[in-house]
C-alpha cells in the first residue's frame, strides 16, 4: 500500500497499464451498431458515388454545344434519380435531377437557375465548363479504401458511412460487463421512508447512468449491508459475472468500511490517496478475473472519480486506444483566490459571454453543482485563478464519450 499521495496522472498510468481489452467479437446489424466499438477496420467494396451523377437539378449537356450564352438545345430526355439515361446526342440536352446518372456523352451540368425552358427546348444562359456540377465516380470513397478504423466507438454518421457502401453488419467487441454495488447502512432508495440519519442513494443513479453512457452491460447489485461477510459474498458474485466491479463507499479505514478488507481477502488491492479534490481515496485491484475499482462514497467524489478513472479504464477495456478526454482552453470569468495543494476539479458552466462561471460553492457534498455545471475546470495544485485567466476545461461533452 502506498501511504503517500499519488498524482492523478500516476494513478491513471497504473490503472491503464492493467486494462486489457475484451477479446470476444460479435456481429451486429449496422443499424444497431451506434456506440459500439469496432473490432476490425472496414474497407469499401465499391466506389462512392458508384457512377458520375448530377450534383444539382438542371440540364446535362456537351460543353462544346454551348459556346456562348443563350444557346438553344433540344431536350431529348429526362433523367430522374434512380433512372439511367440514353447516350446524349450532339446538340441536345437532358433534363436531369440531383443524384441522377450523367448520360454518356454529357460532360457538364448547368444548374436550372441558369436555364429557361422553351417548349421542347432549353435556353442555356451560362456557358459551362467540362465537369461542372458532376460528382465523379469514386469522388467520395474509392473501392478498397479504409473507411472506419478498428478501435473506433461508432457514431451515428459512422454507421451511415458503413451503410453507404453496403455494409449490413459490423464486427464489434462485446460490451464490457460492469458490476455496481454500494455500501452504507445509511442509504435508502427513493420511495422509501427516510428514517432519521439515513440519506437517499444518489450515487446509485449517477453511476448506473454513467456506466450506460459508456456502453457497458450494467449489473446493479444494489446496496450491500455493512458487514464483512456480505461484502465478500457480493465481491465473489460480481467477480464471477463481470469484467469490472465498481463500488461506492467503504474504501476508507473506518470501523464500518468493509470494502477494503473484503477486497484484500478475495483478491489483491492497492489503496491510494490521490492528490485531487474532490475524491481522494481510490482503490484498485483484482477479484478473481475481474478488475476492481473502489470509489469514495461522497456523491460528488464518486461522480468525478468515475469520469477521471473508471471512464478511461472502461474505454481501454472496450478496445479504444485514445482514452484521454480532449480539454479546451477557456476564459475564467471568476476568481479563485484560495486554491488547494491538491489538483482541483471545479464545477463550471459556460456563460453567454463565452467564458466560464463557477458554482458558488465547490463543497464536495453539493451534488447540485454537478447538474448545474457543463464540465470541470482542471486546476493545478496551488494555482490561484483570476478573472480573464485561461483555464483547462473538461466539458461533459468530452468526458461522456
Amino acid at each position: 500500500m502506498n501511504k503517500g499521495l499519488l498524482s492523478v496522472d500516476e494513478a491513471l498510468a497504473v490503472l491503464l497499464a492493467g486494462a486489457k481489452p475484451v477479446e470476444e467479437i460479435e456481429s451486429v446489424l449496422t443499424m444497431q451498431a451506434t456506440n459500439r466499438v469496432l473490432a476490425r477496420a472496414q474497407t469499401s467494396t465499391m466506389d462512392v458515388p458508384p457512377m458520375d451523377n448530377s450534383a444539382m437539378d438542371g440540364y446535362a449537356v456537351r460543353a462544346a454545344d454551348v459556346k456562348a450564352p443563350e444557346a438553344r438545345l433540344r431536350v431529348a430526355q429526362k433523367i430522374m434519380a434512380g433512372a439511367v439515361g440514353k447516350p446524349l446526342e450532339p446538340g441536345t440536352a437532358a433534363r436531369i435531377f440531383t443524384g441522377a446518372p450523367v448520360p454518356p456523352g454529357a460532360d457538364a451540368v448547368v444548374m436550372q437557375e441558369f436555364c429557361a425552358a422553351d417548349g421542347d427546348h432549353v435556353v442555356v444562359k451560362k456557358v459551362p465548363k467540362a465537369g461542372d456540377w458532376i460528382r465523379r465516380i469514386g469522388q467520395d470513397i474509392r473501392k478498397g479504401s479504409e473507411i472506419l478504423p478498428a478501435g473506433k466507438r461508432l457514431l451515428p454518421q459512422d454507421c451511415g458511412l458503413a451503410a453507404s457502401v453496403g455494409i449490413r453488419t459490423l464486427p464489434v467487441y462485446r460490451r464490457v460487463r460492469m458490476g455496481l454495488f454500494f455500501t452504507g447502512d445509511e442509504l435508502a432508495m427513493p420511495g422509501e421512508a427516510l428514517a432519521p440519519g439515513r440519506i437517499y442513494n444518489s450515487s446509485r443513479f449517477t453511476l448506473n447512468g454513467l456506466a450506460s453512457v459508456f456502453g457497458c452491460e450494467v449489473r446493479d447489485y444494489g446496496i450491500v449491508p455493512d458487514t464483512l461477510e456480505a461484502t465478500r459474498a457480493m465481491l465473489r458474485r460480481a467477480a464471477a459475472e463481470c469484467d469490472v466491479i465498481v463500488t461506492s463507499g467503504g474504501v476508507s479505514v473506518g470501523e464500518a468500511d468493509y470494502v477494503k478488507p473484503a477486497a484484500e481477502a478475495e483478491g489483491s488491492l492497492l489503496m491510494w490517496k490521490i492528490a485531487m479534490k474532490p475524491g481522494r481515496p481510490l482503490a484498485f485491484g483484482k477479484v478473481g478475473q475481474a478488475a476492481f475499482l473502489g470509489l469514495p462514497g461522497n456523491p460528488v467524489s464518486s461522480f468525478v472519480t468515475f469520469l477521471l478513472f473508471v471512464r478511461p479504464y472502461v474505454l481501454k477495456t472496450q478496445g479504444i486506444a485514445q482514452v484521454e478526454p480532449r480539454a479546451i482552453a477557456a476564459r475564467a470569468d471568476f476568481d479563485w483566490h484560495e486554491p488547494d495543494a491538491r489538483r482541483e476539479f471545479l464545477r463550471a458552466k459556460w456563460n453567454a459571454q463565452g467564458g466560464l462561471d463557477l458554482y458558488p460553492t465547490q463543497d464536495s457534498a453539493v451534488l447540485a453543482s454537478t447538474a448545474w455545471a457543463d464540465g470541470l475546470v482542471d486546476n493545478p495544485p496551488n494555482r490561484a485563478i483570476r478573472k480573464g485567466d485561461s483555464v483547462r476545461f473538461l466539458p461533459y461533452s468530452e468526458l461522456y464519450w
